[in-house]
């Protein structure tokens, strides 16, 4: 039997609390921050600054992308790249330990290179400019907005691990970043048994920030194995850590299991955009001694390149094929 948790509730933190000249409100975000990530993994973020006309014209221009032929969202489809930019189809990524297929399709996009720097470690994005030209300036757009709140996200999480305001950030400075647009077709009557729109899972990266998706569905497991029901709220961004950051601090932020559940009717579609963090790949996520007094004094987690971290995952969850 499957337990709901109706009770339990995401922290909700004002991001205008930490951008206050207040040292008093900004000292509290921090601490409840760190406390939330320290405790379930997630809490909701409100006052964060990005328009929701925004959000809403993207996920206008995701529709409009999605309902493509076949053959044009083909063209975009990256396997030599882990997919790691543009379109990935049904059927080829599932959650770690699961068989069966996520029931969704999505694209990817980051940092875009900068024309006489060096080429850095991720891929170029692509872009279906012929096809739905104003996806570009939408979607880059949100992914600069997000990537500039995540900067801000990270220094809080620094000065609650007691660092310095950019010990985070400069790790993920450069880093393979990325924003996936998702889309959950209606279910149908031919569902994939046992499939569901994103199996229960943990996410790779630093942190993960997401924007309120078009339709609910997102749970969060908490400790004793029932699921937290996470209601939409346009206003808020959703912010959670993921299995890096968890790596680093060595189990002191939690990288907690979620899922998308399927609808109670087979018509509805639903999309989200995450934003996944991600630190240079030359990173060291070895658990640090200071963490690991904090936890026990035992090492819980394993010494590794964040480059290599995510090679290990990728290959786990079907976008690597080996």
């Amino acid at each position: 039997m499957i337990l709901i948790d109706m009770s339990r509730q995401l922290t909700v933190l004002d991001f205008n609390d930490f951008i206050s000249e207040d040292d008093m409100l900004k000292q509290q975000f921090v601490e409840d921050c760190g406390v939330a990530l320290q405790d379930i993994g997630f809490f909701a973020l409100k006052n964060h600054g990005i328009a929701l006309s925004l959000i809403e014209q993207c996920y206008q221009q995701a529709e409009s992308f999605f309902a493509l032929e076949e053959d044009s969202k083909m063209k975009y489809l990256l396997p030599d790249i882990a997919h790691q930019r543009g379109y990935t189809a049904f059927g080829i990524e599932n959650a770690k330990g699961n068989l069966a297929p996520d029931l969704k399709e999505f694209w990817q996009n980051g940092r875009s290179h900068i024309e006489g720097k060096p080429a850095p470690t991720y891929p170029q994005n692509v872009w279906p400019r012929e096809e739905i030209p104003q996806f570009e300036a939408a979607v880059d757009g949100l992914f600069l907005q997000m990537e500039l709140l995540s900067r801000s996200i990270l220094q809080s999480c620094s000065f609650y691990l007691g660092k310095d305001a950019n010990w985070l950030g400069d790790m993920a400075e450069e880093g393979n970043t990325i924003i996936r647009v998702i889309h959950y077709p209606p279910l149908g009557d031919n569902a994939p048994i046992g499939a569901v729109r994103s199996a229960a899972h943990e996410d790779i990266n630093f942190i993960t920030l997401l924007v309120t998706a078009t339709a609910d569905g997102l749970e969060v497991m908490d400790h004793d194995g029932t699921w937290i029901k996470v209601e939409g709220n346009a206003e808020y961004i959703i912010v959670d850590s993921g299995d890096m950051l968890q790596n680093l601090t060595n189990g002191l932020f939690k990288s907690t299991t979620h899922r998308v559940v399927n609808p109670s009717s087979n018509s509805v579609r639903r999309f989200s955009m995450p934003l996944f963090v991600h630190p240079r790949n030359e990173i060291d996520l070895t658990p640090q001694a200071e963490f690991i007094a904090k936890t026990g004094g035992k090492a819980l987690y394993p010494s590794i390149k964040a480059g290599d971290y995510l090679h290990k995952r990728l290959v786990e969850i079907g976008l690597i094929k080996e």
